[in-house]
């Protein structure tokens, strides 16, 4: 590949080689790859970077971290699953219920939760008030999942965390029919760390559904539904109303809902079970939205209509027009959390709303990490997201000629996520990511030739050489001729492009 870093630092391809080999029969949420220095955030600091962290520097602690990372490895993986709480409740039940020591924001939704729940996040720290989130799957690195102000809690405190409960995780063991599942540990962990800490409020992503989701043992005075589209369609149902009655699990008594843009279905749902426990909803287009967006350098510059009124020139430096509906989403989620619309109408302080918004990153999505040719990540990874992508790259960069690199999982609708990109992809490379959940490359190209046409398709099973691919045909149209690359379909597949892009 061309324009490698010059450094000290370990051949980026060596590398990849070595932790694809270790990483093979890991559970798939562990087999991403962790690279990439990052400069956390100070707790009395803005963000700093994107909160990526780097594997810990003292061989000890990366040591002990691998070892927790294997015990959590020989548990059901995040896509096996027993539908229930039982056991999750059990064991916070015996940890005191931490859970229940600070205020909560619950986010379920198909797209958007991690961009959302760091948008939350971002807003929260800009008032002074201490976060917890919890978000899932990880880019590179386990312990971006539990953040405390906005910054990944340390390799230590991770394994400090995972070794106060696992005692007690053994005990529940013992008790259960199924022992706790890798995503139920987790959930537990980052629910004590909130309450270690402590933190002021936590922002919480499920991680699939609602009702039995294991994150679901809380009850937040702020749900957040963002947009619901097809996925997980064997565990959540096959239809966007059927998907909704799984996530309205979340909405809790006297809560105060904020609902994206939703299909007719999946809203009338979700405003029946706001009725049923006598909730207030604030929904998108109706109490609050997006008035303006426009492109800008870096991102784009809105004007939102939250709760209490209007908040005009807001800068978000991240693309597409999905990722200005979630910012109004997370906005009436704090207006909700702070009580403006309900108790108070005023708008919050707009410097201090400003100042958020701009500190905010997403890693992953429509993140540029090279540019001659410019190369973006998307973590797409379904046919909503695929044209939400598509939609945004095409508005923000206006490529004359883009390649898409894709590694999709198995269990994806694969064809329709292609047909979402073949109005803009003028090659396609197929390849395919470390996890045992990976399409085959063979598998995937022949749905690519259906859908692009043979001549425009090439196979590449390795990732480091389908970039290169990538990158040499978006390079023959010379220099300056504005052609670009996009690599996406699954998180696993942009957190190991990020290592091999040299993002330190």
């Amino acid at each position: 590949m061309s324009e490698r870093p010059q450094n000290d630092d370990p051949d980026p391809n060596e590398a990849f080689d070595e932790l694809v080999e270790a990483e093979t029969d890991r559970d798939p949420d562990l087999a991403v790859i962790e690279a990439g220095s990052r400069t956390l955030r100070a707790q009395a600091g803005p963000p700093q970077g994107d909160g990526i962290p780097a594997r810990p520097a003292d061989p000890e602690v990366d040591r002990a971290l691998r070892a927790v990372e294997d015990e959590l490895a020989g548990r059901w993986g995040e896509t096996k699953l027993d539908p229930s709480v039982q056991r999750i409740a059990a064991l916070l039940d015996i940890l005191g219920e931490p859970q229940r020591a600070y205020p909560s924001i619950h986010i379920t939704g198909t797209n958007g939760k991690t961009s959302t729940a760091r948008m939350i996040e971002s807003l929260l720290s800009a008032f002074d008030l201490r976060t917890g989130r919890y978000t899932s799957p990880h880019v590179q690195s386990i312990t971006e999942r539990i953040s405390l102000d906005a910054a990944p809690i340390s390799a230590e405190q991770f394994i400090e965390t995972y070794r106060d409960i696992a005692p007690y995780v053994e005990m529940i063991d013992a008790q259960q029919e199924y022992r706790l599942s890798f995503f139920e540990v987790l959930t537990a962990m980052a629910y004590a760390a909130f309450a270690d800490s402590p933190v002021d409020v936590a922002v919480v992503e499920v991680g699939m559904g609602g009702t039995w989701d294991a994150t679901n043992v809380i009850d937040a005075d702020v749900a957040v539904v963002t947009p619901i589209s097809l996925d997980h369609t064997d565990r959540l149902g096959e239809t966007p109303e059927q998907i909704a009655g799984e996530k309205s699990g979340i909405i809790k008594k006297d809560a105060t809902v904020v609902l994206a843009q939703q299909p007719v279905d999946a809203a009338s749902v979700m405003l029946k079970r706001a009725v049923e426990v006598d909730a207030t909803v604030a929904r998108e287009g109706m109490e609050f939205g997006v008035l303006s967006r426009e492109v800008a350098v870096g991102g784009q510059m809105l004007t939102l209509r939250g709760l209490g009124g209007e908040y005009p020139e807001i800068f978000l430096p991240l693309y597409g027009a999905h990722q200005a509906h979630n910012a109004a989403v997370a906005l009436a989620a704090v207006e909700a959390f702070f009580g403006v619309g309900s108790d108070h109408a005023r708008t919050l302080d707009i410097d201090t709303i400003r100042s958020a918004f701009a500190a905010v990153s997403s890693p992953g999505r429509m993140e540029v990490v090279r540019r001659s040719p410019t190369v973006v990540l998307d973590a797409a990874h379904n046919p909503a997201g695929a044209r939400a992508a598509a939609e945004a790259v095409t508005e923000a960069f206006g490529f004359s000629r883009l390649v898409g690199v894709v590694g999709a999982s198995a269990d994806k609708d694969v064809r329709g996520f292609l047909e979402a990109f073949e109005p803009i992809f003028a090659e396609i490379v197929v390849t395919r990511n470390s996890s045992h959940r990976a399409m085959d490359p063979d598998e995937l190209a022949a749905i690519a030739v259906e859908v692009f046409g043979a001549e425009r398709v090439q196979v590449e099973p390795r990732l480091d050489d389908a970039l290169e691919a990538a990158i040499t045909l978006a390079e023959e149209e010379g220099e300056f001729s504005g052609a670009g690359v996009l690599v996406t379909g699954s998180v696993i597949t942009v957190g190991e492009a990020r290592l091999l892009m040299g993002r330190s």
